[in-house]
């Protein structure tokens, strides 16, 4: 296997025809699922723990009107049930990525979701009763019991949710349709991660390669545009062939939801994915309008490119490209990226730094892409007692030095929340999730664009931040307007075909990009490849949290110490309080446009920065 990455032995690349087994990566480049269970016996005694437990839950209903002890009680044994289940599952769903053709990984996954299933049964007695108790007994019960007192953001959030919360039988039933909800998800997953096969491929050094969808994003980045024209016509063309299949994944997955929604008496399902963190619709509805009404920085980007890369028309596959593409195109190994990005973040302090370096230190990340990983990247979130964990699939380019910074953003976020949080609010809403990923990606940007040794090595950041609002704010709201309409369409009693999803999805992409774009037959299938469509309304939250971390970035910049603080006291703060109220506490009122359309700005003042250079 050839070299490519100066100081790493394995790893994938653009030369060879096939990925590597995951026996042949280095240890210290693969993630010590160790640090969770050292034996796989352990993972199947805590497993049988809670299994054996769930009968517990039966000692505690009808109890927690009677006193602040018995509330206290089973809330305590509620929280020592979840703790291991958050530790199994972490252990399952690490293990069965790390290679999706391991059926004893794929079968202890489904075996830890069944029993999430389980308990969520067991224990939906808990919301309604706690409802049932009159408010002014609840708070007293709180008020009097010292170690109640922690639950009682909790509790508050139960209460705000009391319209949307049913009876007992009821919610003991709908807790048990939880399994049959991630089958359109874990269905796709496994069709498009373990299933679809890519056709091999000429790359840009004439070269054979097998497709993959690491491979797959960084042709899109090659300055040989037959190269990224076949690898963007091939790779999509193998989702179309499974269109149909996608299609009906992707209605279970907006029935599932839906069904959801009006059994809890929600308007639609978008109030419902919302309101579980009290989002004001107004948040997702300004987005898409204040999109909408400053499409013209994304759209002049369209023109410049065009024009820059000197092209009659103007492709999808064209959009990452580098206008100023260096001579020979920069690699970076992971052990060079490491050490920028800690360059890049000095600005946040010691503190901040080692537990970084520590998490480099002591296989925290899985860095690179082998025989069925996973694609793409994730960070594995807060799991009490265990600290997360990262996914990469690294091939060497800028963007991966990027991605391992956003990822490293989620991995603190994480950290420094099971650190300082009990176990009630030791996780963050999703809507604080992309804050901190980019809010990393914009320290980083800025250090190497101040850092940058030419004219042209500027140019190309500057590019690089355009592709950032490009990818995170303009396309994510895109995708969000996108599931905004699909849910409404199927709310309506309109169906979705593969046909007119293709057209909903073009429809939308040249609104977005305009008349400058020409939208590929392929293009119309991109929706079939986006994972996040299956995550509820996730989408959008990369946009407003791609916005709030601009101004968090400007701030630590211009007002240092003070502002890290309440940076850093943003990442310890979990789910103990609403999101909104949480980054306001940090200094961005989400509440208002303004995050939003200054976003926009920035993109207008950068390519004029760009054209004054060029």
């Amino acid at each position: 296997m050839m070299e490519l990455l100066t100081g790493n032995k394995y790893y994938s690349n653009t030369q060879t025809s096939s990925l590597p087994g995951r026996e042949e990566i280095e240890d210290k480049y693969k993630w010590d699922l160790s640090h969770i269970y050292e034996k796989e016996d352990l993972w199947e005694e805590d497993f049988s723990f809670v299994e054996n437990n769930i009968v517990e839950y039966k000692n505690f209903e009808g109890t927690l009107s009677r006193s602040a002890r018995d509330l206290y009680e089973c809330l305590k044994f509620d929280d020592s049930i979840g703790v291991k289940l958050e530790r199994l599952h972490l252990y399952a769903f690490l293990a069965k990525d790390s290679d999706l053709r391991a059926t004893k990984y794929q079968a202890m996954n489904d075996r830890i979701m069944s029993l999430f299933v389980k308990v969520s049964s067991a224990n939906s007695f808990i919301r309604p009763e706690i409802l049932s108790i009159p408010e002014d007994i609840l708070f007293e019960m709180i008020n009097g019991h010292a170690e109640l007192k922690i639950y009682r953001h909790l509790i508050d959030d139960l209460i705000r949710s009391k319209t949307h919360t049913l009876e007992k039988e009821k919610e003991e039933l709908l807790a048990l349709t939880g399994e049959l909800s991630l089958t359109p998800y874990n269905t796709y997953s496994m069709l498009t991660n373990a299933d679809i096969k890519f056709p091999n491929v000429v790359d840009d050094t004439g070269n054979e390669i097998e497709l993959s969808h690491a491979r797959y994003t960084a042709a899109m980045f090659s300055v040989d545009r037959e190269f990224r024209k076949n690898a963007f016509k091939t790779y999509l063309g193998s989702y179309k062939n499974f269109s149909n299949t996608l299609t009906v994944l992707f209605n279970g997955n907006l029935k599932a939801n839906i069904f959801n929604a009006k059994a809890r008496k929600y308007i639609s399902s978008r109030h419902a994915a919302l309101d579980k963190n009290n989002i004001p619709i107004s948040v997702y509805d300004n987005l898409i309008e204040s999109a909408n009404n400053n499409l013209n920085p994304l759209q002049r980007w369209a023109s410049l490119k065009k024009k820059l890369l000197k092209l009659d028309e103007l492709h999808p596959y064209d959009v990452y490209v580098t206008i100023f593409a260096q001579k020979n195109q920069k690699k970076y190994s992971y052990e060079e990226a490491k050490t920028i990005v800690l360059k890049a973040l000095n600005i946040m302090g010691k503190d901040y730094l080692d537990n970084l370096q520590t998490a480099f230190d002591n296989r925290w990340i899985d860095v690179y892409e082998t025989q069925a990983k996973r694609s793409g990247a994730y960070s594995s979130g807060t799991t009490f007692g265990v600290h997360p964990y990262v996914l990469l699939n690294w091939s060497g380019l800028l963007n991966d030095v990027f991605t391992l910074a956003h990822e490293m953003g989620h991995n603190m976020h994480s950290f420094y929340t099971g650190k300082t949080q009990p176990f009630p609010y030791a996780n963050y809403s999703i809507f604080l999730a992309e804050v901190a990923s980019t809010f990393n990606e914009s320290l980083l940007l800025d250090y190497l664009i101040e850092n940058a040794s030419s004219k042209e090595e500027k140019l190309s950041l500057l590019e690089k931040y355009l592709n950032n609002i490009t990818g995170t704010f303009y396309r994510q709201t895109m995708f969000a307007e996108l599931e905004m309409i699909c849910y409404e369409k199927t709310e309506n009693g309109e169906a979705l075909t593969s046909e007119s999803m293709c057209k909903i999805y073009r429809d939308v992409y040249q609104k977005y990009w305009g008349p400058e774009m020409i939208v590929d037959e392929e293009e119309r299938y991109t929706w079939t490849r986006i994972p996040h469509f299956y995550y509820n309304f996730y989408v959008y939250q990369y946009a407003t949290g791609f916005a709030a971390s601009e101004i968090l970035a400007k701030k630590v910049k211009r007002e240092g110490n003070e502002a890290v603080a309440k940076y850093l006291n943003f990442l310890k703060s979990g789910s103990s309080d609403y999101p909104i109220n949480i980054l306001q506490a940090a200094g961005v009122d989400m509440n208002s446009p303004e995050p939003i359309k200054a976003t926009s700005e920035k993109m207008d003042k950068i390519l004029n920065e760009i054209e004054s250079l060029v």
